[in-house]
């Protein structure tokens, strides 16, 4: 471990310069946005409310570069920790130039098992290198780095890049490949744009007009779906339903509140 920790040190102090290839132009969100949503597990099949999640994007700085940190909180309720206990912190610092990443740290106690992953973003030759620090749920600490000539994100940047496609640009169908890491491999991912739905939120009488994207991911010779996600079909695209599929069972994540919001809710069905 000591001779990683010098060069991350000096790393830290150093600006960083993000790579326009890994960038989007932000349109969707600005400072002081937060969402709030309500956590569904399948159980017997049955859905129950059993936890909640909140998310927001503030203007922040990292390594002296302007930059949005978003965080997004999980936390289960006694309901779900009598099925499986889940308390979830995941941080994100994209750059506010052009969302590249620059930094992702989850903290995770799933089940009986916590554990820590940071990614440090950096762009050398306009490739995407990645600083990979893992906790295992014993203590150990595994470090290392690897390089790629194309980009790679994570689960918070992925979802804030997907907010700003150009929805117009699209084809039911469409592929666009999303490689993302944590701190210990690169996953074979990707997202497939499904069309559009009217979705209504779970014990109200709000509809939106949606968007909708599966994130998938290879593994064993075999594609997975993990996630379907639905973002508003407006300019602000926020996330108001994610279904997750599991290893141990189907989850639901329904929108309940926002604010500070970009733009007006023009998707919002009256």
């Amino acid at each position: 471990m000591a001779k990683w920790y010098m060069p991350l040190c000096l790393m830290m102090l150093m600006p960083l310069k993000a790579s326009a290839k890994c960038g989007i132009e932000n349109k969707a969100f600005s400072n002081g946005e937060f969402l709030t949503y309500d956590l569904y597990f399948n159980w017997k099949f049955v859905w129950l409310k059993v936890g909640s999640a909140s998310m927001s994007t503030v203007s922040s700085t990292f390594r002296g570069q302007p930059a949005y940190r978003t965080s997004l909180t999980t936390r289960g309720n006694n309901r779900l920790d009598g099925v499986f206990v889940m308390r979830d912190t995941l941080l994100s610092y994209c750059s506010t130039a052009d969302l590249s990443p620059l930094y992702f740290r989850k903290g995770a106690l799933e089940g009986s098992r916590y554990y820590v992953d940071e990614l440090w973003y950096s762009y050398p030759r306009n490739h995407c290198r990645l600083r990979m620090h893992r906790i295992d749920a014993d203590g150990e600490q595994h470090w290392q780095e690897k390089e790629y000539a194309d980009c790679v994100y994570d689960m918070m940047s992925i979802f804030l890049r997907a907010r700003n496609f150009d929805a117009s640009k699209l084809k039911e169908g469409d592929i666009i490949p999303m490689p993302i890491s944590d701190a210990r491999n690169l996953t074979n991912s990707w997202l497939t744009y499904r069309g559009k739905d009217t979705f209504k939120v779970e014990g109200s009488k709000e509809k939106f007009r949606c968007l909708v994207f599966s994130f998938y991911e290879r593994e064993d010779g075999k594609s997975h779906e993990l996630i379907r996600f639905y973002i508003t079909d407006d300019m602000n695209h926020i996330p108001v339903r994610l279904d997750m599929f599991l290893s141990f069972g189907s989850a639901k994540v329904f929108l309940r509140g926002y604010k500070g919001v970009r733009w007006p809710m023009t998707s919002k069905i009256k």
